[in-house]
C-alpha cells in the first residue's frame, strides 16, 4: 500500500498564545511568551504526529483559498506528509482558531468553522483514500457536510476493504450521539476524551461508558482520561486501566490528537495492548509539555524512550 495511515477529517490552523491571564481591557496591550502556528483539528494535528512518529501518511480534508491554506499545506508537505488528497475550496476560509492558552494549560477558543464545513470524500478518490490499512476519521462534530449519512457510507466503505477503522470526535455533546451511533458498528477503535464519552452516552464511569458504545457496536473503545490516565475496553472482554504519566503540563491543545497518533503508530508496529496504551500515552505527554498540538513529539525513537523513561503519576 501506498500510505501506513490515512487521516480523513478536520483541519485547522490554530494561532496559540501563552500565558494568558486575562484579556486587556479596551484597546491595551498585554504581554506574553509565546506565540505560535500550528496544523490542528482532529485530523490535522493527528497526521502531523503520525508523520513524525515515522508512519507514511495521506491528509484527507479541505482548506479554503487563502493564506492560512497556503501555511497548512506548507507545513504538512514539509513534513513529509501526501497532500495530495486535500482539497482547496474557493469562497471560504480556512478553518481556524486563535487559543488562549492559561498558565494551568486551559484553552479557551475562539474558532471559524471554515472550509471542513464544507468537506466530503468523493468515490473518485476512494482507491487513494483507503490505500493504506488504517483508516482515521477524525473531528466528526465539527465536519458539517461529511457529518451524518456522508460517514456511515466512507467507514462503510472502509470496512468493505478490510482496513482498521480508528475514530475521534470534537466538541461532543449529548445530541453529537446522533452521528455518532450509526458509526459504531464500522469502527475498530473509538477513541474520545472520557468527558465526551460520558456527556454522550450519559454514563458515569469509564466501564459503563464502554459497555454503551460496545453494546452498540464499535469493537473496542479507547478512552483519555487526562490526568488519570487511559482507559481500554475490548469486546472480548479485555480491560485495562493505564496509570497517566507525571509531567508538568503547558498546554493541553491536541494531547488527544497526538494520544491518537501515537495509538495508530503503535498499532503499526504490532504493540501488545499495554505497551500501544503507553506508547499512545507518551506522544500525548510530550505534547502537553509544550505549546501547540505538534509540541513534543520528535521522533518514533524518542517517544519510545520517553515511554521506557518517563515516572508514572502514582
Amino acid at each position: 500500500m501506498r500510505y501506513d495511515v490515512s487521516v480523513i477529517g478536520l483541519y485547522i490552523l490554530d494561532v496559540l498564545g501563552r500565558p494568558v491571564t486575562r484579556i486587556p481591557e479596551r484597546g491595551n496591550v498585554d504581554f506574553i511568551e509565546d506565540i505560535r502556528l500550528t496544523v490542528a483539528g482532529t485530523a490535522g494535528g493527528t497526521v502531523i504526529d503520525t508523520a513524525k512518529l515515522g508512519l507514511k501518511s495521506l491528509a484527507v480534508g479541505a482548506v479554503g483559498d487563502d493564506e492560512k491554506a497556503d501555511w497548512v499545506l506548507m507545513t504538512m508537505q514539509k513534513h513529509g506528509i501526501d497532500t495530495s488528497a486535500m482539497q482547496r475550496l474557493k469562497g471560504v476560509p480556512t478553518s481556524a482558531t486563535i487559543l488562549n492558552i492559561r498558565p494551568n494549560g486551559e484553552r479557551p477558543a475562539l474558532h471559524v468553522r471554515g472550509a471542513s464545513d464544507h468537506f466530503d470524500v468523493p468515490a473518485s478518490l476512494y482507491d487513494q483514500v483507503f490505500d493504506a490499512p488504517i483508516i482515521h476519521l477524525g473531528g466528526t462534530g465539527l465536519l458539517r457536510k461529511l457529518d451524518g449519512p456522508a460517514s456511515v457510507t466512507l467507514l462503510k466503505e472502509a470496512k468493505a476493504r478490510d482496513r482498521t477503522v480508528t475514530f475521534d470526535l470534537i466538541a461532543a455533546s449529548a445530541g453529537t450521539i446522533g452521528i455518532v451511533s450509526p458509526l459504531l458498528p464500522y469502527i475498530d477503535y473509538f477513541m474520545p476524551s472520557i468527558e465526551e464519552a460520558k456527556d454522550m452516552s450519559g454514563q458515569k464511569t469509564p466501564d459503563d461508558c464502554a459497555s454503551f458504545y460496545l453494546d452498540r457496536g464499535a469493537t473496542c473503545c479507547v478512552f483519555t482520561l487526562g490526568g488519570d490516565g487511559a482507559y481500554y475496553a475490548h469486546e472480548d472482554g479485555t480491560r485495562l486501566k493505564s496509570p497517566a504519566y507525571d509531567i508538568k503540563v503547558v498546554d493541553t491543545t491536541g494531547c488527544g490528537d497526538a494520544f491518537d497518533a501515537g495509538f495508530i503508530t503503535a498499532l503499526h508496529h504490532k504493540m501488545d495492548t499495554e505497551t500501544a496504551l503507553r506508547f499512545a500515552q507518551a506522544s500525548a505527554g510530550l505534547v502537553a509539555t509544550g505549546l501547540g498540538s505538534d509540541a513534543g513529539i520528535v521522533s518514533y525513537e524518542e517517544t519510545l524512550n520517553t515511554m521506557k523513561n518517563w515516572k508514572i503519576k502514582t
